[in-house]
């Protein structure tokens, strides 16, 4: 059975997880999660966490394996609810390194603010250089869904240049770039050009 998650059950899981922090945390929904949380998509079937300063990752950790977490992957963790949280530390998504990090002015959006929880979003030109850089098909789609959602807000001239810096760091240069230009290409078809 495939397990998903809405904005409001999101919510609700970081409101207990923060009755339980004693420090401040700061969580940056990127890939599906941001989706999600930016009411793009109605759920997500696994919750992708930046946690950009790696000493509040540790202790994150720590206390979700008080509340009876496993590591369940490389950056997995879960309990026998169905959920998977990937907790990234600092400003990797999966294999992307992200070009600053996502506490930086203007890298997310602020979602909620609890008592030790900070919740934001990461930037949308982040988080479609995250989803194209892996590439699949429901990537593209989610890329694909938040242009429809914000085009008036996302500037492609803007996109590229950030892509293109990024991939530059890249070992899978040649491929990610292959990448943004069939998306560049299904934005076309959509009348997405500004």
């Amino acid at each position: 059975m495939e397990y998903r998650i809405d904005k409001t059950g999101l919510l609700d899981r970081l409101g207990i997880w923060n009755g339980f922090l004693k420090r401040k945390v700061h969580l940056i929904a990127c890939g599906g999660t941001a989706l999600t949380l930016l009411d793009v998509k109605p759920s997500t079937k696994d919750i992708d966490l930046l946690v950009p300063v790696t000493e509040e990752c540790r202790y994150l950790i720590k206390t979700l394996k008080d509340l009876g977490y496993k590591s369940a992957s490389g950056a997995g963790w879960a309990r026998d609810d169905g959920f998977m949280f990937d907790l990234f530390p600092g400003k990797r998504v999966h294999t992307t390194e992200l070009l600053e990090s996502p506490l930086d002015i203007g890298n997310n959006i602020p979602v909620k603010e609890l008592t030790y929880i900070y919740l934001g979003v990461l930037n949308y030109y982040d988080i479609i250089i995250s989803k194209l850089f892996r590439g699949t098909g429901v990537d593209m789609e989610d890329c694909l869904m938040l242009m429809r959602a914000k085009a008036k807000e996302i500037d492609i001239g803007m996109l590229t240049e950030r892509f293109n810096e990024t991939a530059s760091y890249d070992v899978s240069e040649d491929r990610v770039l292959k990448n943004l230009e069939y998306f560049k290409k299904l934005i076309n078809k959509e009348k997405f050009t500004p």
